[in-house]
């Protein structure tokens, strides 16, 4: 059985993309990954998929979106798979066609709640666009599934449909790796990990280093505002207290976060996307056995407060912020308790779990279409 996975990105650091397609391979199934190339400089390393990248003409915008559809729509007239799953509304219209098209089974993996995502909540134009495709295409999608719950219930109020949730949890690590070193002249580290784009509270983060001594910001990640972090980085005269490292591959990346102390995820309440988000790095900085920060957003405040791991905080001055960070990192006592619950949290939210949900929706995917593990 062949099982291909649709993708806008370039897949190296898709860490979600990446653990659902080596569980799928417990089907048994061959997994296949079409994908684009964007040149980020890390290797592809990814053993057991096979992997179909374009080559773009055009990098972002409309015209982007619509040249990837086209040519993913007639790669997958050709290609030779059973099963397809489109990640994210933007791969949807060419996968639904496509579907429809060879009768062949589709699922829907959406990563976020796509219309609502910080950039398009106030390009209306462009919004309504992405609302149509929706509106359209995930009511008659059978099978679907997204990473939070608020997510699908938003989904399947607005659609009369069933979405399922798969977090974006990791894998589980016993034996954390030593790491890299980064503190120097035992200073305190604040580590963000993931997308530098907008409402992700990085200005406001890196503002704060303003106001500490002894503290460092690492930020681990690439996207379009990287520029401009650099440059109020300069502008601040914050060039020793603040790191911009660039995209790490994931399976380097925990030796970094492990020699953090704290680990923040800042997004901004900016459209439904975020206030619902459950972000792959909360998990990961837990896993790493980090207390986190986080924005107090519903999803991520309950994971934060039913596991007792850090804070949730409602603050947009830096100021302010760099108070919550010394009152975490300065307080012996609550930092035990919250190490203590970690290695709880840690042993629960893990894909080893997670997985299980996943291997269940696929399983009724085949039994509906009459597929065996070894072929139609």
């Amino acid at each position: 059985m062949r099982i291909l996975i649709c993708v806008t990105n370039d897949i190296v650091t898709d860490q979600r993309v990446n653990r659902i397609g080596r569980t799928l391979q417990k089907i048994p199934a061959e997994i296949c990954l079409a994908g684009i190339k964007r040149g980020s400089g890390l290797p592809l390393q990814i053993p057991g998929f096979r992997v179909h990248r374009f080559r773009m003409i055009f990098n972002r915008g409309p015209a982007f979106y619509m040249e990837y559809n086209i040519r993913l729509f007639l790669y997958l007239l050709v290609a030779r798979f059973d099963i397809m799953v489109a990640n994210d509304l933007d791969s949807l219209p060419a996968a639904y066609l496509a579907s429809l098209l060879r009768k062949i089974p589709l699922v829907y993996d959406s990563h976020e709640y796509f219309t609502e995502l910080p950039e398009l909540v106030d390009r209306i134009t462009v919004k309504k666009i992405w609302q149509w495709i929706e509106n359209r295409i995930l009511p008659r999608v059978q099978y679907s599934y997204t990473v939070s719950q608020s997510i699908a219930d938003s989904y399947n109020k607005k659609y009369g449909i069933s979405m399922q949730v798969i977090r974006n949890l990791p894998f589980r690590v016993d034996v954390l790796p030593s790491g890299f070193p980064l503190k120097k002249n035992n200073e305190k580290v604040i580590i963000y990990q993931g997308a530098l784009n907008m409402g992700r509270g990085l200005e406001l983060a890196i503002r704060a280093m303003l106001y500490t001594e002894n503290f460092r910001l690492i930020i681990a990640g690439s996207g379009y505002l990287a520029k401009e972090l650099h440059t109020l980085v300069v502008t601040l005269g914050l060039e020793e207290k603040v790191k911009l490292i660039g995209m790490i591959h994931p399976d380097e990346l925990l030796q970094y976060t492990v020699q953090a102390d704290l680990g923040i995820s800042l997004e901004e309440n900016k459209g439904m996307n975020y206030y619902y988000a459950l972000p792959n790095k909360l998990f990961d900085y837990i896993q790493a056995r980090i207390p986190v920060l986080v924005s107090d957003l519903p999803e991520m405040a309950s994971i934060v407060n039913t596991y007792d791991v850090g804070r949730v905080i409602q603050t947009n001055d830096p100021l302010g912020l760099s108070d919550a960070f010394k009152l975490m990192l300065n307080d012996g006592d609550r930092l035990d308790t919250w190490k203590k619950n970690l290695d709880k949290a840690s042993a629960e939210l893990c894909w080893e779990k997670e997985e299980n949900k996943l291997l269940e929706i696929y399983s009724r995917v085949i039994r509906d279409h009459a597929f065996s593990a070894a072929g139609k």
